[in-house]
């Protein structure tokens, strides 16, 4: 059942919900949450697909707040809401109200999103592209327990990352963290076999994977040895290998779907190690709502590596500078130096020709 308001305000919202659920005879709220998406009007639909797939394992109320840019200031004095209200077979085990802002309203959706919200129930709010750069201080963050971002989705997602460590807040959460967990659970069961003692590590993956950076900072936090980084063509993390006192211990991927897990002294094993879709990521962070401290202190640890790393390296700015200086000073010296070129001799005046 769709039902679509145009020029409309919260209050009629809300009165076209509870019609709605007379009208197809489930007048109780049966969810468990509110997930507030907010995203742009070109990647809704895959957004929406998502969280309708992870509603079936958390019925929840989803508000998908669409901020339509305004082009004009002619636009922008025009304030208003549209809204489409979704319910039954068309909001899978849920509800779903799309929320479309213009004009000035784009500055207040949390005065939009809040009556909205279902009473004495948790609040998710889920970023997929332009997050914040601090979630928890944003008007649509301040509302929610958790927050959700990707950081894979930014275009520069290791500058990302660091963004994420410098302004972390206990509820903040990223997909690129959720994407490691069958990895890091496997290692975990690795090593939770083998009495060994881990000297080293390698993390093997694309090169602007922030994926691959967070399993090298947990892996470098929970063990205490140095993780080396290296570069693969993907997709996404390849391979991991653990160099112990009893034989390396790796777990390789080289496809995106079945990894292959070797341990000394004892057979290869193959591993379902698929890489999942959006769908899977975000009912995984839905199962629990608390603050994960094991992916603030990850964060944290890297955070503070790459502050030492950066003060102990000169910037190469400045090197430059240095280097072009000496150089122009010492052709400087060579020119004042080197003897003056002698002038060429003069030739002698040509005789005239006797006269005849």
């Amino acid at each position: 059942m769709k039902t679509d308001l145009t020029d409309t305000t919260s209050s009629k919202i809300n009165k076209a919900l509870v019609l709605g659920r007379r009208a197809i005879g489930t007048p109780a709220v049966g969810m468990v949450l509110t997930l507030v998406i907010v995203t742009d009007e070109e990647n809704a639909y895959d957004a929406l697909k998502a969280a309708n797939e992870a509603s079936r394992e958390h019925p929840s109320r989803t508000l998908v707040v669409i901020k339509r840019v305004s082009r004009t200031p002619r636009d922008r004095a025009q304030a208003r809401l549209d809204a489409e209200v979704r319910l039954g077979a068309d909001a899978s085990t849920g509800e779903t109200v799309v929320l479309r802002l213009y004009g000035e309203v784009v500055d207040h959706a949390q005065s939009v999103v809040l009556p909205l919200l279902l009473p004495d129930a948790p609040v998710v709010v889920w970023w997929p592209v332009n997050a914040p750069s601090d979630p928890a201080n944003d008007p649509l963050g301040a509302l929610a327990q958790r927050r959700v971002t990707d950081t894979y989705a930014a275009e520069q997602p290791i500058q990302e990352l660091t963004a994420r460590a410098d302004a972390y807040t206990p509820g903040d959460t990223d997909l690129s963290w959720t994407r490691i967990t069958p990895w890091r659970s496997m290692l975990a069961a690795a090593l939770d076999q083998v009495a060994c003692e881990v000297t080293s590590a390698e993390v093997e993956g694309e090169e602007f994977n922030p994926s691959v950076e967070l399993l090298a900072m947990w892996l470098a936090d929970r063990l205490k040895v140095p993780v080396r980084r290296s570069k693969s063509g993907g997709p996404g993390l390849t391979s991991v290998r653990m160099e112990t006192n009893a034989g390396p211990i790796v777990l390789d991927r080289p496809d995106g779907s079945l990894a292959t897990l070797s341990i000394q002294g004892q057979p290869d094993r193959a591993v379902a190690l698929k890489r999942r879709d959006t769908a899977e990521l975000i009912a995984e962070e839905l199962r629990r709502l608390d603050p994960d401290d094991t992916y603030a202190t990850a964060l944290r640890f890297g955070l503070e590596r790459l502050d030492e790393e950066a003060a102990t390296t000169a910037p190469a700015t400045v090197v430059d500078t240095v280097v072009e200086t000496v150089v122009e000073d010492v052709v400087e010296t060579v020119e004042e130096k080197a003897p003056a070129p002698k002038p060429a001799p003069k030739k002698a005046p040509a005789k005239k020709a006797a006269a005849k």
